[in-house]
């Protein structure tokens, strides 16, 4: 890292912050929703979708902002002072109206948009001095690394933060409970459900006996539940304050493009020396490269949702005799990132100096193959799983029925080189292929093509509710797969355009 240009680390510390404090939300936003407002994973998977959606849409309007003002260091600074305040609406417990906690993840998706690409941008304008040039990839695999050291730590943060506020008012976490205790109240429990597994249940986490009236254990449980969620979020609070001090301190290390230009319009000599055409072929395998993460991001970012799922259905909740919740495996990607972006660094770089490292556009049509490869494997771990409705009917699934944490575990593994191999390198790439003056619009478009395959994100519950979960998982296999056919037919003229 001493190679690289010295506001990289200032500029991925920050980031570290922002990330911490988004994936503590993003680890029990699903189940925090299902437990408020008891809603099944579909309606959850809905507004999970247009979150995720609006975050991406709304990093082409932080783009626009930052390309027009050439102020992309005081956008920044407003977008995390944005995201701190819709974290904060989501801290409080008595807030019952769900229009209300969706307009809190709307003032969130909006500061990020003000955030995420114009630091991205911030970024690859390090590496246009001719001395990093070649450290580019490098550079941006560093900086996602970064990322994910915030996010590696987050849902233990959450979790953590909820435990304790459910046992200090008496009771233990247990992943099936919310649901039940929803179904309950609602009346739509057998008796042989409501005196046999949820009253075992009840018995098992009420730390002062088994309670006497299960109505009463059934308000009080989620009540403690929903609350521990929005304390939760104020670990959140405490990131963005972090990301505030570590970007103010350090932003005069980072370039300023505000200056930049041969001319008052902004147009750079850079740009002004290169011919339309050429411009106009750049963009086309910008967006031609767009298009094609659009249904990586789709399968990827089942993670917080249909994965996440999976786990509280499906999965036995315990690694070496130790109890875990559903919304740990969110921590198994970051984790991965951190252990794994060193090796393949260091892989990359030895076949760069032997003169045989693939190009990018290559990188990201072999990550889409690895990604393809991580759901067969759930494919294949999922044979013989009853259907989600039987699940349900018969009040979740007796430990000894469910599947090994190990699957999600490698899956997590396998998921996070092919995020590896395209993620970090697609900013890369954008950074190296945007004209100057559209930099952050471009970054923009890069988390716009996140954005639309976010807004497919939905189809992922709508799937698992209603056809087998092996079956699930395979349509994943075949969006992935086709993924990869495209972007490896295009890879040659990627490289000419690019080179």
């Amino acid at each position: 890292m001493l190679k690289q240009p010295k506001g990289l680390i200032a500029a991925a510390l920050a980031n570290t912050g922002e990330r911490f404090g988004f994936y503590t939300m993003m680890a029990i936003l699903t189940l925090f929703l299902m437990s408020k407002f008891g809603i099944d994973g579909e309606q959850a998977g809905k507004i999970y979708s247009f979150f995720y959606t609006s975050i991406y849409i709304l990093a082409l309007v932080g783009g626009l902002i930052a390309d027009r003002l050439r102020n992309y260091k005081g956008v920044i600074t407003a977008g995390i002072a944005v995201m701190t305040l819709g974290y904060v609406v989501l801290m409080i417990p008595s807030i019952q109206s769900k229009a209300a906690i969706i307009g809190a993840l709307m003032i969130i998706a909006f500061g990020n948009g003000l955030f995420k690409g114009n630091l991205q941008a911030l970024v690859g304008q390090l590496y246009d001095n001719e001395q990093y040039a070649k450290l580019r990839d490098t550079g941006f695999q560093i900086f996602y690394m970064f990322i994910n050291i915030g996010a590696m730590v987050a849902p233990f943060a959450a979790v953590g933060v909820r435990n304790w506020w459910l046992r200090s008012q008496g009771y233990l976490y247990n992943s099936d409970l919310s649901a039940l205790c929803h179904q309950y109240i609602g009346g739509g429990m057998s008796t042989e459900v409501a005196e046999g597994r949820f009253a075992d249940l009840a018995a098992q986490v009420s730390l002062n006996g088994a309670p006497a009236d299960l109505s009463v254990f059934a308000t009080d449980y989620l009540n403690a539940f929903n609350t521990g969620f929005h304390y939760a979020f104020g670990v959140a609070i405490a990131a963005m304050l972090f990301s505030l001090v570590i970007f103010l301190a350090n932003k005069s290390k980072l370039p300023d493009p505000k200056g930049a230009g041969a001319a008052g319009n902004g147009v750079t000599k850079e740009e002004v020396q290169q011919s339309a055409r050429e411009i106009k072929q750049r963009l086309y395998a910008l967006f031609a490269v767009f298009a094609i993460v659009i249904f990586f991001w789709f399968s990827f970012h089942q993670n917080g949702l249909t994965l996440t799922l999976f786990a509280q259905d499906y999965t036995h909740l315990e690694i070496f005799g130790i109890p875990i919740s559903a919304e740990i495996f969110q921590s198994a990607n970051p984790i991965c990132v951190v252990v794994l972006t060193p090796v393949i660094i260091g892989i990359f770089a030895a076949l760069r100096q032997r003169g045989k490292e693939p190009s990018t556009p290559l990188k990201i049509a072999i990550g889409m193959g690895i990604a393809a490869f991580a759901y067969v494997l759930m494919a294949v771990g999922s044979l013989g799983l009853p259907k989600l409705a039987e699940v349900q009917a018969q009040g979740g699934l007796a430990d000894a029925e469910r599947v090994t944490p190990w699957l999600l575990a490698a899956t997590y593994l396998i998921l996070t080189v092919a995020e590896l191999f395209i993620s970090p390198l697609g900013l890369s790439f954008v950074s190296k292929v945007a004209p100057q003056k559209l930099q952050g619009l471009m970054q923009g478009c890069w988390l716009g093509a996140t954005a639309l395959g976010n807004g497919l994100l939905f189809l992922g519950p709508i799937l698992y509710n209603n056809i087998s979960i092996s079956a699930t998982w395979c349509v994943f296999v075949t969006v992935c797969g086709i993924s990869m056919v495209a972007m490896l037919a295009m890879v040659k003229w990627l490289e000419r355009v690019t080179a």
